[in-house]
Order: C-alpha cells, then sequence, then structure tokens
C-alpha cells in the first residue's frame, strides 16, 4: 500500500462546505473552495483528474469548470468537452454558464451500452468539514507529489541495493580462514588470499635477510612462492568448500616449517663457521658431525619442499574445478534471471493487450453510438428534403395553374385584372386590346384595368425559391417588355 496523501484542511475545523458528492460512494468526493475555480478532466494541470478505467477517452482533457458568480452561486460550464456534462438529466450547451444549487445532479460523460447509469454522477450537496473531510479526492498536484515521492523513495532503495552489491561475492559468502606463518605461533583463521599474501611476504622477507651463500639452498623455495602467489592473483572469488580450507592450512604450516628448517640450516652454517674459526686444529669428528647434520637439514627441506610442490599443485587443481564449478552456477543464475525477466516481460505484454482490447471495445461502443446518431440525423434530413421537395413542387403547380398569363404562358409580369376579374401581364393584354376590346377567357368588354401588386410580390416571393434558370428567364422577359414599352 503506498503512503496515504494528506489534504490540505487548512482553517475549516468547523462550518459547511459546498462539494460534489460521488453518486453510491463514500470516497472522491470534489471539494468546491470558496473563491477559486475548480476544473476537472483527465489530462495535466487541472484541479481533480478523473482516469476512466472503463472508457479513457470519455471524459475530455478539461471537461468542466466550476467556479462562484458575483452573488457567490456556484456555477458550472461544459468546456466544450466530447462527451458533455448533464445537469438534472439535461445537457448543457458548450461554453455556456448554468447556475447549480444543493441536490442538483451532474453527470460527465455518458452511459455504456451495457450500463444505465454514467461513471462519474455526482450531487452537489452542502455538508459539514469534518463528514466531508475523509471522503476527499486527492487533488492532481498531491497526487504529482506522491509519485515524485514514490520516484525518489525507489531510487534511494536502487541505489542502496547497488552500494550493497559493489561490496562483491566476499560479503555474501563465506570467508577462508588466514592463517600466520610466523614460526612459533598458532595457526588462525583468516581470508584466504591474504594468508597466502601474508606467508609470501614474509617468507621473502626472511629469504632477504639470508648471506649469498645461504640464498643458494633457499633457491627452491622460489618457484613455489611464486606459484602461490600467481594463485592468488588469478583467484579473487572465495571458496566454500572444505577441502580447498583444509589444503589452504597444509599449505601454510608447510611453509612454516620450511622456514623455521631453513632458520635451522642458518644456525648450523653460522656454527660450523664460528667452530672452523675458533680451533682451526679442533676435534675434525665435531666439524663432520656438524656438516652431517647440516647436510640432514638439506636434506629434509628438500623433502618438504617437494611435498609443498605437489601440495600447490593439487590446491591449484582444486581452485580451478571450484571456479569452472562457479563459472557454471553463476551461468544458471543468469539463465534464471533471464527467464524470470521474459516472464514478467510477457506478463506486462498480456496486460497491455487486455487494457488494449478493453479500450477498442469502449472505442467501439462509443462510435456505434455516434454512428447511431449519425443515422438518425440523416433519416432526419432526408424527410426534411421531401417535405421541402413537396412544397416546391406544390408551388410549382400553384404558379402554373393559376399564376401564369394565358396568352404568353409565362407567369405574370407586371399583373393587371380586368372589370371582369380575369387577370393578364400588363404587356400582353394591352398588345390584345389592338385588335380585340374584350377579354380573352369570358369575351366580355373590357372596361377597366387595375394593376395587382399583390400577385407581383406573391410572384416574385416563390420565383425566388426556384430555379436560377426560371428567375434568369423572367428577369429576361422583364427587360425585353419594357424596352418594347419605352418604344
Amino acid at each position: 500500500m503506498g503512503d496515504p496523501i494528506s489534504l490540505d484542511t487548512g482553517d475549516r475545523s468547523s462550518g459547511l462546505s459546498w462539494c460534489l458528492q460521488r453518486v453510491g460512494m463514500d470516497a472522491e468526493w470534489l471539494l468546491l473552495e470558496a473563491g477559486s475555480e475548480v476544473t476537472v478532466g483527465r489530462g495535466f494541470g487541472v484541479t481533480y483528474q478523473l482516469v476512466s478505467k472503463v472508457c479513457p477517452l470519455m471524459i475530455s482533457r478539461n471537461h468542466c469548470v466550476l467556479k462562484q458568480n458575483a452573488e457567490g452561486q456556484w456555477t458550472i460550464m461544459d468546456n466544450k468537452s466530447l462527451n458533455g456534462v448533464w445537469l438534472n438529466r439535461e445537457r448543457l450547451e458548450p461554453l455556456k454558464v448554468y447556475s447549480i444549487r444543493k441536490g442538483d445532479h451532474i453527470q460527465l460523460g455518458v452511459p455504456l451500452e451495457n450500463k444505465e447509469n454514467a461513471e462519474y454522477e455526482y450531487e452537489v450537496t452542502e455538508e459539514d468539514w469534518e463528514k466531508v473531510y475523509p471522503c476527499l479526492a486527492p487533488k492532481s498536484d498531491q497526487l504529482m507529489e506522491k509519485n515524485k515521492c514514490v520516484r525518489t523513495k525507489r531510487k534511494f532503495s536502487l541505489d542502496e541495493l547497488d552500494g550493497s552489491g559493489a561490496e562483491g561475492p566476499s560479503n555474501s559468502k563465506s570467508k577462508i580462514s588466514k592463517v600466520s606463518c610466523e614460526p612459533g605461533q598458532p595457526v588462525k583463521s583468516h581470508g584466504k588470499g591474504e594468508g597466502v599474501k601474508q606467508c609470501s611476504e614474509y617468507l621473502e622477507s626472511k629469504l632477504t635477510s639470508l648471506d649469498p651463500s645461504e640464498k643458494t639452498t633457499g633457491a627452491h623455495i622460489y618457484p613455489v612462492l611464486s606459484k602461490v602467489t600467481e594463485l592468488y592473483n588469478k583467484k579473487q572469488k572465495p571458496s566454500n568448500t572444505s577441502a580447498s580450507q583444509s589444503r589452504l592450512g597444509l599449505l601454510k604450516v608447510t611453509m612454516s616449517r620450511i622456514l623455521k628448517l631453513k632458520i635451522q640450516m642458518q644456525e648450523k652454517q653460522v656454527a660450523v663457521l664460528n667452530v672452523k674459526k675458533q680451533n682451526q686444529k679442533g676435534n675434525s669428528k665435531k666439524i663432520v658431525k656438524m656438516e652431517q647434520e647440516l647436510q640432514d637439514l638439506q636434506c629434509q627441506l628438500c623433502a618438504e619442499q617437494a611435498q609443498q610442490q605437489a601440495r600447490v599443485e593439487q590446491l591449484e587443481k582444486t581452485f580451478q574445478e571450484e571456479e569452472q564449478h562457479l563459472q557454471g552456477l553463476e551461468k544458471e543464475q543468469e539463465e534464471e534471471d533471464l527467464k524470470q525477466q521474459l516472464a514478467q516481460a510477457l506478463q506486462e505484454h498480456q496486460a497491455l493487450m487486455d487494457e488494449l482490447n478493453r479500450s477498442r471495445k469502449d472505442f467501439e461502443a462509443v462510435i456505434q453510438a455516434k454512428n447511431k446518431e449519425l443515422e438518425q440525423t440523416k433519416e432526419e434530413k432526408e424527410k426534411m428534403q421531401a417535405q421541402k421537395e413537396e412544397v416546391l413542387s406544390h408551388v410549382n403547380d400553384v404558379l402554373e395553374n393559376e399564376l401564369q398569363c394565358i396568352i404568353c404562358s409565362e407567369y405574370f409580369i407586371e399583373a393587371v385584372t380586368l372589370n371582369c376579374a380575369h387577370s393578364f401581364c400588363s404587356y400582353c393584354i394591352n398588345e390584345w386590346m389592338k385588335r380585340k376590346i374584350e377579354c380573352p377567357i369570358c369575351r366580355k368588354d373590357i372596361k377597366s384595368k387595375t394593376h395587382s401588386l399583390v400577385l407581383d410580390n406573391c410572384i416574385n416571393k416563390m420565383v425566388d425559391n426556384l430555379s436560377s434558370e426560371v428567375r434568369e428567364r423572367r428577369i429576361v422577359l422583364f427587360r425585353e417588355r419594357k424596352a418594347k414599352n419605352l418604344s
């Protein structure tokens, strides 16, 4: 569980507070702070960030804005959201401010096909602060601060892991004991590499203190020391096996014995030289005996060196086998880590695919709803077009049957009504009266002519709704007749 997000209580220890109470939930209420503008959406920079788990695009980036007007009353405005804001089950017009009151129902977005209610539905309420505070949703800036703290903690934990891992495998594995190489002291357990290094340094320091004549006898120790030192440089990883520890202990004890024998040889050689100097004519038997003891010590030293050489080779072989075994274990561990990483990657991929499938289904549901709305709009548009065509056809019938001049078979141009109540074009009846002074329809004598402005205005307005060809033809006829009247 993450750390709880602390909400800024300010000084609201008492009093009433306005908020949007989530319908059917005792959490994720939206606080309406007096004197501030509250923005709601799925994007960054809003007061309350709403990220839908069912349909991510149901809530727009900046869905709506709530603020107080000059009188202190709370208002709501749809900020051109895709799926709209609904106040008391009626959709609000975008960018238009509406007043809200206690008990009003606010809905953000639309319900999906298989659900009756939308995901985000709220009720405007004014409650005591102590009741409102535990149910409030965290603000966007508080969520961002929490995520920043979590990332910082995670970074610190990773740094600690790296620091503990940098200490190397020597801290997680048991160390091999170190044995002192000084003569006459008990063997103590320390690190394997440190013991070999200390023994080699101690022996080298002792050998360098010998006389040139004595170094020739101790020359056999150098190959052993060089191999041990080379083995120490090669083997950096400690071993946990008891066999390696025992062999290393034997190696150090043998080196200590070799050093003791070397010291005894030095003492014998010094004693032989002193005896030869003090008593050149002394007992030759004593000198021979001391030389024999010196030769025995040299033989014993050579035997110890041979035995030590064999143990060094055996120890080197054991170290090689252990190194191969450790390499095999490391390879198996790397393969196991790769398998775990692959399994985790597959799980993340599967979760991502599931999320994409859910989003695709939600998108399909929204698209289907929009398609239905488009089909309904298209049907209504087709009905309106059909009605319009029917009205136009009716107008054409009226124009052709009632508003045409019987003489020129055109719509009345400057209509004139005779005393017999029949109407004709002014130009047509004048031309007719040049031959006969009687009505072309009823054959009554023409005694009077009256211009009919009502017919002219009605025909002009109806012709404006007809095709452009009819309007142009009427204009041409009007100009031609006017020109004939002037001539």
